[in-house]
């Protein structure tokens, strides 16, 4: 298997719950480019960057998709929004 190299993107959010939204509308909106991997995404405060909130629900789906879910959601894993 070859390297993988993640980028990390500072963005400022006022709370937990402000940078989750922001991350779940970036990353769903990101998700156009073949080499995103959403379920991967987390978000952590700006000094304590080892303690880290995962944002996508992380369950492979068939096929190698991820689900498109917030982490931690109820009911089955989906790789489309609910309407």
């Amino acid at each position: 298997m070859s390297a993988r190299f993640v980028i990390h993107l500072p963005v400022i959010a006022a709370d937990l719950s402000a940078a989750q939204r922001l991350a779940l509308v970036v990353g769903r909106w990101i998700t156009v480019l073949p080499m995103m991997d959403p379920g991967e995404m987390t978000i952590s405060e700006e000094d304590m960057q080892f303690v880290r909130h995962r944002v996508f629900c992380d369950v492979r789906l068939p096929g190698g998709r991820r689900c498109v879910l917030r982490d931690g959601h109820d009911g089955e894993c989906a790789r489309r929004l609910r309407r």
